[in-house]
């Protein structure tokens, strides 16, 4: 039995069926306010998968406000056993975006080598790694590589806070996101080449828009992070959720005509 199996079935069911909603408070967002309003959003609003901060305490929060299963997101890797002893299922490594305007950058060694740490803490956990997007597409795609080799059991993509658009409209929203639309068709494409079925998550700077792109280059599923939590109310949140959870339904629906009528 593989570490994915190992999560609930419907969570697994999304992965296979590349129709994962993750949504994403915050790797620096310890505010137990926001984080229940958002766990509390991602559930109403029909996610699979909430990301927060690792801490235990945030962690019984998101556990006792909804059933979604947590992710916890860190680059100390020493955090993650406490985390998990109180309700996490998965653990990150990333997300790096918010490091970004400090100026403190993740090398692909680096990422790695955090990684290694993790697998080696927690063995049985089923570990997921961010790709930076600051390091060249090939780049990015050799450190997807080298992940699997390692044991990881998910990729994630970035880039939406670094992009700047131009364009108003649906234009600004396609150019948001290009940077991780462009990570995760790089390294799908890899994996794909290499015949190693790890599932790619496609995150930052997506929106209703961009969610099906994500989708079409290969994504397993998408993160949502800023589009969600920089919002004021809870029923703003809910209906943002449910809004990209029906984008998401709407790209499997038309997977499944189109495999109908071939």
């Amino acid at each position: 039995m593989t570490r994915l199996q190992t999560l609930p079935v419907s969570l697994q069911k999304s992965i296979q069926n590349r129709s994962l909603l993750k949504v994403i408070s915050g790797l620096n967002n310890f505010n137990p306010e926001s984080v229940f309003r958002i766990s509390k959003a991602a559930g109403l609003g029909g996610a699979d998968l909430l990301d927060i901060a690792c801490e235990p305490k945030l962690v019984e929060l998101a556990v006792e406000t909804s059933s979604v299963p947590v992710c916890v997101s860190s680059v100390e890797p020493d955090l993650f056993p406490q985390a998990v002893k109180a309700g996490a299922l998965i653990i990150e490594i990333g997300n790096f975006d918010s490091f970004y305007p400090e100026g403190r950058f993740f090398s692909a060694d680096e990422v790695l080598s955090l990684a290694l740490e993790s697998r080696r803490l927690l063995p049985e956990v089923v570990l997921s790694v961010t790709v930076p997007h600051i390091l060249p597409l090939d780049s990015q795609s050799q450190l997807a590589l080298d992940l699997f080799d390692i044991g990881v059991d998910l990729i994630q993509t970035e880039g939406g806070t670094s992009s700047h658009p131009i364009s108003p409209g649906t234009l600004g929203l396609i150019e948001k996101a290009s940077p991780t639309l462009a990570g995760t068709y790089a390294i799908t494409s890899a994996l794909k080449e290499s015949q190693h079925n790890l599932p790619v998550i496609c995150a930052s700077g997506l929106s209703e828009v961009t969610v099906p792109m994500a989708i079409s280059v290969g994504a397993a599923g998408v993160g949502i992070g800023s589009a969600i939590n920089k919002l004021n109310t809870e029923l703003a949140m809910i209906a943002t959720v449910k809004g990209l959870r029906q984008a998401l339904d709407s790209v499997k629906l038309v997977a499944t005509i189109n495999q109908t009528n071939l």
